[in-house]
């Protein structure tokens, strides 16, 4: 019996929301249609005004390609700063024992250097309009347009930035690459390239040193040719023999140092670099967001919802004001 009567409760309860439903069903179809021909509305406004005055305008997204190879010239960030210190702590990056140039390059698109950078080179404070604290919202407004992500599997880095023009998208990202590239230079992060680097400098001033000692070694002999001729011999033998001795350390150094920088570059080449750019930014031809469909969509069920609601809402009001006891009772707290 009990079970039965729970039976008719809840096939009762059913009824009575159902009916409120149909006894309420012209509030909700034109709330819900209302909603829906709004947002149409403003999607169409949206698409038809300019967009630096549209309230959605279609902004779009383009990114560039980085292959990181965390592996390359000895390892990662940490076996290359020795820790937290070394270059690291010199181009003032603090970095975590466990960190990789992946790790790396994603913290420096976020650091002010480059923020700043960005930030001055298209002058985005007159460009969004900043009035307060120009240096700070700036980089907080920068910030929500430019991301950065690495991809483990591949070791792909993807550099992208949303605008409402797609060519300044395109400008934003290109100048974020020549900066990651130029920043990874500067810590010296590639041992090879600084090796390399290095070598071709020293060979240049060896070479250098090589020609002077060789035109000092021909004025020497001239002065001892001229000292023969005339009957008398400088006592310049003993520098002749110096610079003689010199000259012949130098041309080995220098021998050596050459046969150093080809066998590095043929190590080079059987690596690949650490950082390379797979792909540059291009300006992209398809907006990226926003949805309208997806935003008509949603604004038209949550309406829906909202009408639903309120349908409840306004017959639990009504159901209050037909009954005595519940008036009676809201009657004496308010008078309290």
């Amino acid at each position: 019996m009990e079970e039965e009567a729970k039976k008719e409760e809840s096939e009762i309860s059913l009824i009575d929301l159902f009916a409120v439903l149909w006894q309420r069903k012209k509030m909700i179809i034109t709330v819900t249609l209302a909603a829906a021909i709004g947002v149409v509305i403003f999607s169409i406004i949206s698409i038809v005004l300019p967009p630096t005055i549209s309230p959605l305008p279609n902004r779009y997204t383009s990114r560039a390609l980085m292959l990181i190879d965390n592996k390359s010239s000895g390892g990662g960030v940490s076996s290359m700063f020795g820790g937290m210190g070394g270059l690291a702590s010199l181009a003032g990056v603090n970095l975590p024992v466990s960190a990789s140039f992946s790790e790396l390059a994603v913290f420096l698109v976020g650091t002010n250097s480059l923020l700043d950078s960005v930030v001055d080179e298209f002058d985005l404070i007159t460009r969004y309009k900043i009035k307060k604290h120009p240096r700070a919202e700036s980089r907080k407004e920068l910030k929500k347009y430019l991301q950065a992500s690495y991809d483990d599997r591949s070791g792909v880095m993807a550099v992208s930035f949303t605008d409402i023009d797609p060519v300044f998208a395109r400008d934003v990202v290109d100048f974020c690459v020549i900066f990651l590239t130029k920043r990874f230079d500067e810590l010296g992060l590639d041992k090879n390239k600084i090796a390399r680097e290095n070598l071709e400098v020293n060979i240049a001033n060896t070479y250098k040193e090589i020609l002077q000692l060789e035109e000092e070694s021909r004025r020497l002999e001239r002065s001892v040719a001229f000292g023969a001729a005339s009957g008398g011999f400088p006592p310049i033998t003993t520098e002749v023999n110096r610079i003689s001795m010199e000259l012949t350390t130098k041309r080995q150094v220098h021998t050596q140092l050459t046969v150093q920088n080809e066998m590095l570059k043929v190590e080079m080449t059987s690596e690949s670099p650490m950082f390379q750019v797979l792909e540059m930014a291009e300006v992209p031809d398809k907006k990226s967001k926003p949805s309208r469909g997806i935003l008509c969509i949603a604004v038209t069920f949550a309406a829906g919802f909202f009408a639903v609601f309120l349908a409840f809402a306004l017959n639990a009001i009504a159901n209050i004001k037909n009954d005595p006891e519940a008036m009676a009772k809201l009657r004496k707290k308010s008078a309290v």
